[in-house]
């Protein structure tokens, strides 16, 4: 399994359009691919304006697969919503090992 965490920060007055476009992404990943299986969006609770995202996929090609997806591609479109680069963390997710634990098979 392959999974990232993503730190971003919005700007404040395009929070909006970055909270309808990083839905459609999560909202999509999880339905429309097999292969994701787990896209999270999360708020701080003490830094304003900072969103995280927690993905899993079956393996780095589905996380691959994902970038080509037309939900993704709303999502690139609101980059200018973003205060700064996306802060990306590659990550090995151990526990559950098996995929068929995070409700795909």
């Amino acid at each position: 399994m392959f999974g990232v965490w993503v730190k971003v920060r919005v700007r404040p007055d395009r929070l909006e359009r970055f909270l309808a476009a990083i839905e459609v992404d999560a909202i999509g990943s999880e339905r429309e691919e097999p292969g994701c299986l787990r896209f999270n969006v999360l708020k701080d609770t003490e830094e304003e304006n900072t969103y995280y995202f927690y993905e899993v996929y079956a393996d780095q090609a589905a996380f691959e697969a994902h970038q080509s997806m037309p939900h993704y591609e709303t999502w690139k479109a609101a980059a200018d919503t973003l205060d700064g680069p996306p802060d990306v963390t590659p990550l090995v997710p151990l526990f559950p090992a098996d995929a068929q634990y995070w409700g795909k098979s």
